[in-house]
């Protein structure tokens, strides 16, 4: 209960509640470094949504939600996780709206081990986390064994990956796998678009059955803030297009430069293009998969001026320039971002730098000039049109060439809206010609003040 800086511990029987109770008068008890208090509470049992529903619906099948996947969530490293609770018969992956698997037990009794000790764990540190609801299917199908789906009962089903492998063989390793993914090398894995105007399959690298402890390693490529970096070479993108649909846009307010202005947070973004055809929707072009299932793990279901943003995959394998028309600003409805300097993730340290966050009511801002204020942002949000921050806090000593800090609204959506028109915003230089670009991100602090 994050709200009241409370938690529930349910324990096996009345017993262990007493010896932790006991425990804690006598002992002083730190969680993160903050000292905790522990009492009885008045809940019997810990209920959470679906728990009316597990004792009918248990089977041995399991509907894993993945949250804030921002690395590669395949067969191999699901398998990895859910075999040493029992073993695993088939994994179906799918990617439409994020990233969701279902995972197919021996037995009931692995289903509900592999629920009770990996529901809300988190796969890699901070991030993946896993969401486990009992399925309705009872059983999987699967006609091929590659990075999304795989019958390890049946190991010479065609696919992307070694027939002769059993994976069954492979090293046991425990739950949980470290920090992130190894090393990543380049390679989209996207569909090409031949001369004919035909999709061809993704070209995909043979998949090797190494040890899987490899693919884990202690330490966050290129930056102490763990960025996602690109792609893995043995695995292809997470989505099965780069390019997105956004429904949901207000017309009157968006445009491409806003557009990008949001997305851009969640990698880079290559092309926007609003839809005559479907007023209030957009196509966003970003560089590789691991954006795609980002921007909509982040954005989806969001609001930005009273309406709900609806992000999902598009069908399309890039978005083709075509006749643009001009939008309620006079802008265009389709621009090009691919060589802007403002995308983030361009090179392997610039989107180390990068901080993943879900949109919050808090932004942090850098790379403003020196001698910022709180008025200056007003007068900027005024001359924009949108609202003013209910607090702002400038960093002192943080640099002496920008300034940077924080800046708070009341609402999640005000500061999403105000993402759209103040990031990358042109502050004039006081000390010189050139103008200082705004940059802005989620912030994970709770106020500015």
């Amino acid at each position: 209960m994050p709200k009241k800086r409370q938690a529930l511990v349910e324990f096996e029987d009345v017993l262990g509640a007493c010896n932790a109770v006991n425990y804690a008068a006598d002992n002083q008890i730190y969680i993160a470094g903050h000292p905790a208090f522990v009492n009885y509470s008045t809940s019997q049992k810990i209920s959470r949504p679906g728990d009316s529903d597990d004792s009918r619906s248990v089977n041995s099948v399991l509907l894993f939600t993945i949250l804030n996947p921002i690395y590669s969530i395949t067969t191999d490293v699901l398998y990895t996780i859910c075999n040493p609770c029992g073993p695993v018969q088939r994994i179906v992956i799918f990617r439409k709206n994020g990233v969701q698997a279902m995972v197919e037990f021996d037995s009931v009794q692995s289903a509900q081990r592999a629920k009770a000790s990996l529901n809300g764990a988190d796969i890699y540190s901070g991030c993946c986390t896993l969401k486990i609801e009992y399925a309705k299917p009872t059983r999987l199908n699967v006609f091929k064994n590659d990075q999304d789906t795989w019958d390890y009962t049946n190991p010479n089903l065609s696919g992307q990956g070694d027939p002769g492998s059993n994976p069954n063989k492979r090293q046991r390793q425990p739950p949980l796998l470290g920090d992130h993914p190894a090393e990543y090398g380049e390679g989209r894995g996207f569909p090409s678009v031949d001369s004919r105007g035909s999709c061809a399959p993704a070209r995909r690298p043979t998949r090797k059955f190494s040890p899987v402890l490899p693919l884990f390693p202690s330490h966050p490529p290129g930056g102490p803030h763990g960025g996602p970096p690109p792609p893995p070479p043995e695995y292809g993108p997470h989505a099965d297009s780069p390019v997105l649909m956004v429904y949901g846009l207000d017309q009157s307010k968006m445009n491409c430069d806003r557009v990008f202005n949001v997305f851009c947070l969640y990698g880079n973004v290559e092309k926007v293009k609003f839809m005559k055809s479907k007023p209030g929707a957009a196509m966003v072009e970003m560089a590789d998969g691991y954006a795609v299932d980002r921007a909509i793990t982040h954005l989806n279901n969001n609001f930005m001026f009273g309406q709900r943003l609806n992000v999902c995959v598009s069908k399309q394998p890039a978005i083709m320039p075509g006749q643009s028309y001009g939008l309620e600003d006079g802008s265009s409805s389709y621009k090009d971002f691919s060589e802007s300097r403002n995308n983030r993730f361009s090179t392997p340290e610039q989107a180390a730098k990068n901080r993943i966050q879900h949109p919050s009511n808090v932004l942090h801002f850098f790379n403003a000039p020196l001698e910022v204020t709180e008025e200056n942002f007003f007068e900027i949000c005024d001359e924009l049109g949108v609202k003013r921050p209910s607090s702002v806090k400038v960093f002192t000593g943080k640099s002496e060439r920008s300034s940077s800090g924080l800046l708070e609204w009341e609402s999640k959506s005000d500061a999403l809206e105000t993402l759209g028109f103040l990031n990358h915003y042109q502050m004039k230089n006081p000390n010189g010609p050139y103008p200082y670009t705004l940059k802005l991100c989620f912030s994970t602090a709770q106020h500015a003040s």
